[in-house]
């Protein structure tokens, strides 16, 4: 009898429990990425869960089927009880999935094709007509875009507050941001957050968010990105958020090699963007969400690693005759934003805004004489990345909106990699010595 036909009930082929427990001890988020959500038993025993390229899954049954369905549609509560079609889910992309949960501790996540894939479903999930989105800024500039551009032509309007804003001026935002809906004759459908902010690196005070959301007895969600910093150095859901946001293509993919995005939270929070993802697509291919487990196993060191280089970097940079400023997690000269940083945040990260002497001539001089660090948008790989914000990533934002968020001429931004930091220092030395 070959392995084929073994009785998939027997002891042999029986799937193990998940063990997220040794002796009442919790296990950490990097011990449960080398298998956690996955049985090498349900896979012919291979180690790695394999790429599962098909776009159908077989029933086992048509009443199987139907109740499949019954889920995926919403028709019974608790969505598919199995496998039924790639634009629904897959098994490489519910693996994914299971272990992006671990890492913020929460109860349920969804992968997306891109970051603002993942961004733009969850609001088109929240927002109906004349309702109105209270954000943070700055935030990415396609972010802003698609909520001051496109969601504008389905009257959803928007109401925004600077990060690092205190309890009173998110009330005063929110009681505007009511007034705004109730106008329209809808209501505030969702509070969007970007801390760190990119490219400032200005944090919003997330508990004071979340009080203030309270009060005002809002039922809707509070999403927040969490790019910059997720998913080692914080974890907004401790801190009251209910919806997690990523751009996978950064500190999780880490390789420069994938685009992808996802959001966690709650399932009541994660039902309504599951059933929109289901009609409109979006999800993460096979190969890209393996590529994302590869990568999980080995975040921590890279992150842990970037985030020593960049401690290093900034030191040197702080003190060099052409550097007008940093804006590094590390090195916070504003009391409000230290007492977010410490109450919120488990590390400084590795992406910072390098303030130079000058404006965008002697930010071009420097980026084009770097040696080692590549001169690219995006950032969390491990490889070091720079950039110039104001003429690249967020040219599309208007320059007196550029101006209000402190994206000036003069800010460049960076993304530490895993490389020698001695030798960054270098790079970076012989590349101030054009500006």
């Amino acid at each position: 009898m070959s392995d084929h036909d073994i009785d998939p009930t027997s002891p042999r082929m029986a799937p193990k429990p998940e063990v997220t427990k040794i002796d009442g001890r919790e296990l950490k988020p990097s011990t449960l990425m080398m298998g956690y959500g996955y049985d090498p038993v349900l896979s012919e025993g291979s180690l790695k869960p394999p790429i599962f390229l098909t776009s159908t899954f077989a029933f086992p049954s048509a009443a199987d089927g139907k109740r499949h369905f019954e889920g995926i549609t919403g028709k019974r509560p608790g969505g598919a009880d199995g496998l039924v079609y790639s634009r629904f889910n897959a098994p490489n992309q519910e693996i994914l999935e299971d272990r992006l949960s671990v890492w913020d501790g929460a109860e349920d996540a969804l992968s997306f094709s891109s970051g603002m894939t993942a961004i733009c479903v969850l609001m088109l999930a929240y927002a109906s007509q004349n309702d109105v989105i209270v954000h943070s800024g700055p935030l990415y500039a396609a972010s802003e875009g698609f909520v001051a551009k496109v969601l504008a032509k389905f009257g959803v309007t928007y109401v925004d507050f600077p990060a690092g804003a205190t309890r009173e001026e998110i009330d005063a935002v929110i009681e505007k941001a009511q007034a705004q809906a109730d106008e329209q004759g809808g209501k505030v459908c969702m509070v969007y957050l970007e801390s760190p902010g990119n490219p400032t690196n200005a944090l919003v005070d997330i508990e004071a968010v979340r009080a203030s959301v309270d009060a005002a007895q809002l039922d809707c969600p509070i999403a927040i990105d969490n790019t910059f910093l997720g998913p080692l150095w914080q974890r907004p859901l401790d801190q009251g958020a209910d919806i997690v946001v990523y751009s996978l293509t950064k500190y999780v993919g880490g390789h420069s090699d994938l685009v992808a995005g996802s959001i966690a939270g709650a399932k009541k929070w994660m039902e309504p963007v599951r059933m929109l993802r289901n009609t409109m697509g979006g999800i993460c291919d096979p190969n890209t969400a393996w590529m994302l487990m590869r990568s999980l196993e080995t975040v921590e060191l890279r992150m842990n690693r970037a985030g020593e280089n960049a401690a290093k970097v900034c030191e040197f940079l702080a003190q060099h005759p052409k550097v007008e400023g940093l804006g590094y997690l590390g090195m916070i000269k504003d009391a409000r934003q230290q007492d977010i940083y410490d109450r919120h945040c488990k590390g400084a990260g590795s992406t910072f805004s390098l303030l130079l002497k000058g404006g965008e001539a002697e930010c071009f001089r420097f980026l084009d004489a770097l040696k080692i660090a590549k001169l690219a948008v995006s950032l969390g790989g491990t490889e070091t990345l720079a950039s110039h914000p104001a003429s690249m990533t967020h040219l599309s934002v208007a320059e007196g909106r550029r101006a209000e968020l402190g994206i000036s001429d003069n800010l460049v931004r960076i993304s530490i990699g895993i490389e020698d930091p001695d030798d960054l220092i270098a790079d970076f030395t012989q590349a101030l010595e054009t500006v």
